[in-house]
C-alpha cells in the first residue's frame, strides 16, 4: 500500500514539474497561432476592433480544458484532516489517508515513547544525557550537540520539540531505549497501539534515508497522525513544550547558549493555537499537526505534503494559510456545547531527582514579525 501511495506523491511532484513546462509551450503556442491566423485572415481583420477581440477569444477557449487541470494540480497540501480533540470526531477531510513522509513531525511520537519511559520510572527529566559522536553528527535542524557534553532530559526535550534538533531526538532515542534501532520499533509499537494502521517510523526524527527513497523513509497519514496528536492531548502535557515560542538552550555552554525558536509560525498568531509540530523535507514537503483550543472546545489539524503554487518551496506559507482557514473551520464545525478534552499527565508530576544543573527558564518574549499574517479568517457559515 505504501510503495502505490508514494508512487501517487512522486507523481503529483512530477505534474507539477510538467505543466510547468506546460505553460511555457502553452504561451509559444498561442503566439503561433496569431501569426497563422493573422496570416489566414485578410490583414485588415486582424488590425479592426472586431478582430482584436476575437482572435483572443478563440485562442482562449482551445485552451481552457488545459487550463483547467493545472488549476486543479495547484492544490494546497496532499492530504489534510480536521477532528475534535475530545471525542475524535472528524470535522473535515479531504484525502485524510494518503500516505506521505511525517518529516519532523515524527518527533511527536519520539515525545510519546519518551512520556510513557518516563511514566514507567526508566530515567527522569532531570536524568544526564551523556553526548555521543554519533549524536553530533545528525545534521539538518539542530542545536550543535558536542561529544563532550552532557545536558538533562528536559533540556533535550525542548530541544527537539521548540527547535526540532535532530541531534537531540537522536540523543534521547539512544538514552530511552540503549539504541535508536530499538527506539523505533517501540514508536512501531506505538503507533499500532494507537490504532495507526498505515505508519511506520524508521528513524526518531523524520530525516530523509540516504538514498532519499521515499518509500524507505518514516511514512505516516493525515488520519493517523491525528490519532497519535489527540493521545498526546489526552495523556501527555506535549504542550508544555509544543506551545514554547523561544528558549535558550544550554545556558551553561562555552559558546554561550543558542536561541530557539518554535518553528509553528501560528504560535501567537492565530487566536488558541498552542502546538503542535511542523515538518518539512523535499519529499514530504510542508507538513503541519496544529491544535487550537477557544471557549472550551480544542480541534486538531493535520496537513501534510503541502507546497506553494506551482509545486514551490515557500516556507510553509500555503500550509499555514490552509490550517488557519482549517482550524476555523472545525470551531465553526463544533455545536455550542462540546466535551473538553482533559486528563493530560504532566511530565513534572513525575518522579524525579533533581541535580544541580539549572535548567533555561522559557523566555515571555515574543516571536519576532515574520512574513506569516496575524489575522483570524471568518468562514461563510455552511456545512464543511
Amino acid at each position: 500500500m505504501h510503495r502505490v501511495e508514494t508512487a501517487t506523491i512522486r507523481s503529483r511532484r512530477t505534474a507539477h514539474s510538467v505543466h510547468r513546462v506546460g505553460r511555457q509551450l502553452l504561451g509559444f503556442l498561442r503566439k503561433c497561432i496569431c501569426l497563422t491566423v493573422g496570416r489566414a485572415l485578410p490583414w485588415p481583420f486582424p488590425m479592426t476592433i472586431f478582430g482584436r477581440f476575437i482572435i483572443p477569444i478563440l485562442i482562449s477557449v482551445c485552451f481552457l480544458p488545459a487550463l483547467a487541470v493545472e488549476k486543479s494540480l495547484h492544490k494546497a497540501y496532499s492530504g489534510t484532516i480536521v477532528t475534535d480533540a475530545a471525542t475524535g470526531r472528524v470535522l473535515f477531510e479531504d484525502n485524510a489517508d494518503v500516505s506521505n513522509p511525517p518529516a519532523s513531525m515524527a518527533k511527536l511520537m519520539t515525545f510519546a515513547v519518551l512520556h510513557d519511559k518516563l511514566v514507567e520510572g526508566a530515567f527522569t527529566l532531570q536524568t544526564p544525557v551523556k553526548i555521543s559522536v554519533e549524536d553530533s553528527k545528525m545534521g539538518g535542524t539542530q542545536v550543535y550537540l558536542d561529544p563532550r557534553e552532557t545536558f538533562p532530559v528536559e533540556e533535550l526535550i525542548y530541544a527537539m520539540m521548540i527547535q526540532s534538533a535532530n541531534d537531540a531526538a537522536h540523543a534521547l532515542a539512544r538514552t530511552a531505549a540503549g539504541s535508536v534501532e530499538a527506539f523505533v520499533e517501540l514508536m512501531n509499537a506505538k503507533a499500532k497501539s494507537l490504532g495507526m494502521n498505515h505508519t511506520t517510523f524508521r528513524t526518531p526524527h523524520g530525516l530523509p534515508p540516504p538514498g532519499r527513497r521515499i518509500a524507505d523513509g518514516d511514512l505516516t497519514t493525515p488520519r493517523d497522525y491525528s490519532l497519535l496528536c489527540r493521545h498526546l492531548l489526552l495523556t501527555t502535557d506535549v504542550l508544555k513544550y509544543s506551545s514554547v515560542r523561544n528558549r535558550d538552550f544550554g545556558p551553561d555552554r562555552k559558546q554561550g547558549p543558542q536561541h530557539m525558536k518554535n518553528h509553528n509560525n501560528l504560535l501567537g498568531k492565530v487566536a488558541g493555537v498552542d502546538g503542535l509540530k511542523t515538518g518539512y523535507t523535499e519529499g514530504a514537503g510542508y507538513c503541519l499537526s496544529a491544535t487550537a483550543v477557544r471557549n472550551n472546545r480544542r480541534v486538531i489539524v493535520v496537513i501534510m505534503g503541502a507546497f506553494g503554487p506551482n509545486g514551490q518551496r515557500d516556507l510553509g506559507r500555503a500550509r499555514d494559510l490552509k490550517a488557519i482557514e482549517l482550524i476555523e473551520r472545525g470551531f465553526a464545525a463544533q455545536p455550542a456545547e462540546f466535551p473538553v478534552a482533559t486528563g493530560a499527565t504532566r511530565l513534572e508530576d513525575l518522579p524525579s531527582v533533581k541535580t544541580e544543573r539549572p535548567v533555561a527558564p522559557v523566555e515571555q518574549n515574543s516571536t519576532p514579525k515574520e512574513s506569516v499574517p496575524t489575522f483570524r479568517v471568518i468562514l461563510p457559515s455552511k456545512k464543511p
